[in-house]
């Protein structure tokens, strides 16, 4: 049976912890528009106290995740077991992207490894905490952090992300505003 907490516990930030990947969830405002759901995995989390969690976004794809968070900052994170007993946690809040650009980002960014390609740390109220029993999410054997992205964001090169980032990462799906055209 799920049960609700009045915050992010000691108990539950270890067992966060020792997951090896997160969801994001997000959704525009438009009935029609696209709800986000974004997997996220290496050393990108951070529960900053018990109602308060961030994460570093590499450059990507996409960015929805800030689009969704610039109109109307509904966030969910979500956490499954993959092994071990069952158990799957949300939190649900209200998020910001901080930019380069952002007051505060230096102090955020020092949270975190020295990723290249970080264009923006995600952080968020959360306002509800729930875990569910995840009896039917399949086990999974870790084997390692993939090196893709890193090796993508090499070969792009400091000076060429901007670029990419013009390309494909100024509006979501929906059209939505997400990153600044000079990030």
């Amino acid at each position: 049976m799920g049960k609700l907490y009045e915050g992010i516990t000691p108990e539950l930030i270890a067992w966060v912890g020792q997951q090896h990947l997160f969801f994001v969830g997000t959704a525009p405002l438009a009935a029609d528009g696209h709800v986000n759901c974004s997997p996220k995995g290496l050393d990108t989390l951070r529960i900053l106290d018990a109602r308060h969690v961030a994460y570093l976004d590499l450059t990507g794809s996409g960015a929805e995740t800030i689009a969704h968070l610039r109109q109307n900052g509904r966030i969910v994170f979500m956490f499954c077991a993959l092994a071990g007993p069952p158990k799957i946690v949300r939190f649900h809040g209200k998020g910001e992207a901080a930019t380069p650009a952002s007051p505060g980002w230096a102090k955020l960014l020092s949270l975190f490894p020295g990723y290249p390609g970080a264009r923006a740390i995600i952080h968020a109220e959360i306002t509800r905490v729930s875990d569910s029993c995840g009896f039917g999410v399949p086990k999974f054997e870790y084997v390692e952090e993939r090196d893709t992205l890193a090796r993508w964001t090499e070969a792009k090169k400091i000076e060429g992300l901007p670029l990419y980032r013009r390309q494909h990462n100024a509006r979501s799906i929906d059209g939505l505003p997400s990153l600044d055209p000079v990030q």
